[in-house]
């Protein structure tokens, strides 16, 4: 790429664990970057980064550091979402809010590209990055949808400890390795860190990803919930979900059972929907107990399907079984494509 073409792009929370991601796709897919600055938090402020073989210094965020900034890629919690976005905005700059902060405005539309791609073109400065388990979900139920129509979606996941950050990747290694040495287990993390009590995560599964809400689901079975109407323009979409979390570090997997509008769909033509799907891979033979873990997903950047089941006492209903690596197309991938979208449409 020429050095006088392409776009000045900032990373907002460049040294997390997205952020480092979302730098080694725009590497990786040879984005138009003609200038890229690196922001964080004081704390990291002054690290050094190698993007494109060249070393770049990682300043501290200040609203000056949009001045400009053609596109923005925020990864460092909502607050911090909450108080640059509007500040890059103002200075010209269009950003991509891989937090909670804006999902759910009407002014902020919410994107996954092989889904709702057309929904970019709406924006007032800000797109936002749906939830990591909404991304794979909706990214399998698209096809299914587009080709059978879509009466009503129940998930229950399985969820990484990574998506919970860094510290509690550290501390189920911890509690894991004290565990196998008969050592009492130490929780200060999750299910939230805010929150009252602390359970174990190593050997263990927490139904309970974020915090409680009044009607008794989690915020994360919540965001599921809602982010599905918003992206897929269905309101009264009967969604439900119970968010859980297991003690695996990459990849989250979902069992999700649906119901279909058309009469008469079977397996095969479930199949054949997600075989032709953008993004989507079929991993489905139970010949050879061959569908998606976790593990094989890792890495990875699409959204892999398998376990296609008929239910056997609604005529309508499929089980499917859906993983992806939730910090590449659950997080970092979905930015970039969202941001590489944003350039084909000028």
């Amino acid at each position: 790429m020429e050095q006088n073409t392409g776009y000045n792009v900032a990373v907002l929370g460049a040294t997390g664990a997205v952020g480092e991601t979302i730098l080694k796709l725009l590497e990786k897919k040879e984005f138009p970057v003609k200038e890229l600055k690196l922001l964080s938090s004081k704390r990291s402020a002054g690290k050094k980064i190698n993007f494109k073989n060249r070393e770049i210094t990682v300043e501290e965020a200040a609203p000056d550091s949009f001045e400009g900034i053609d596109i923005a890629l925020f990864s460092a919690g909502g607050s911090i979402s909450k108080k640059f976005a509007p500040e890059a905005v103002k200075r010209g700059a269009v950003v991509v809010d891989n937090t909670s902060a804006f999902r759910m405005n009407e002014d902020v539309p919410l994107v996954v590209p092989e889904v709702n791609k057309e929904d970019i073109k709406n924006h007032k400065g800000i797109i936002a990055n749906p939830n990591c388990s909404t991304i794979q979900m909706v990214a399998a139920l698209k096809p299914i949808r587009d080709t059978f129509g879509l009466n009503r979606v129940i998930v229950s996941t399985y969820q990484a400890v990574s998506g919970a950050g860094a510290e509690a990747v550290k501390e189920l290694e911890a509690q894991s390795r004290d565990y196998l040495d008969n050592q009492e287990l130490h929780a200060e993390l999750l299910p939230v860190k805010g929150d009252k009590k602390h359970y174990p995560i190593a050997f263990n599964a927490l139904p309970q990803i974020d915090v409680f809400q009044e009607n008794g689901y989690t915020f994360e079975e919540m965001k599921m919930i809602n982010e599905t109407k918003k992206i897929m323009h269905a309101p009264a979409l009967p969604v439900a979900a119970t968010c859980v979390r297991l003690p695996f570090f990459t990849s989250h997997a979902e069992s999700i059972y649906i119901e279909v509008e058309k009469d008469g769909i079977e397996i095969d033509d479930v199949w054949k929907a997600l075989e032709n799907a953008e993004g989507i891979v079929l991993q489905d033979d139970p010949a050879t107990q061959t569908y998606p873990t976790p593990l094989s997903a890792e890495d990875k950047e699409e959204v892999f399907v398998g376990r296609v089941r008929k239910d056997p006492d609604h005529e309508k209903g499929f089980h499917l079984w859906v993983v992806s690596d939730n910090l590449m197309k659950g997080a970092a991938l979905n930015t970039v494509q969202i941001a590489q979208a944003l350039i084909e449409n000028k």
